[in-house]
């Protein structure tokens, strides 16, 4: 190694140390704890009704051995094959 890789390599060590430094510190400097503003209770009741939920369809169950109804319908075609060879 070069004297001047040794100085390189030296000075972006202390740079990065620094950089890790100063994070540190700036974390430290904003986890202060700030001033709780004084509890205060104030109790409002309100009463409201809501009417029933119309009932919804159900969706369909799974059971074993049954056909899965949130399969697709649709069943699309087979690959085309070719012989092997042939290039079109």
């Amino acid at each position: 190694m070069t004297t001047q890789n040794r100085l390189l390599s030296r000075i972006s060590t202390v740079a990065a140390i620094g950089a890790i430094a100063a994070m540190g510190a700036f974390t430290a400097s904003c986890a202060k704890e700030e001033k709780k503003a004084p509890e205060t209770s104030t109790t409002t009741t309100t009463t409201t009704t809501t009417p029933s939920p119309e009932p919804t369809e159900k969706a369909p169950r799974l059971q074993p051995g049954a056909p899965n109804p949130f399969s697709p319908t649709v069943i699309a075609p087979p690959a085309p094959t070719a012989t092997p060879g042939t290039h079109r």
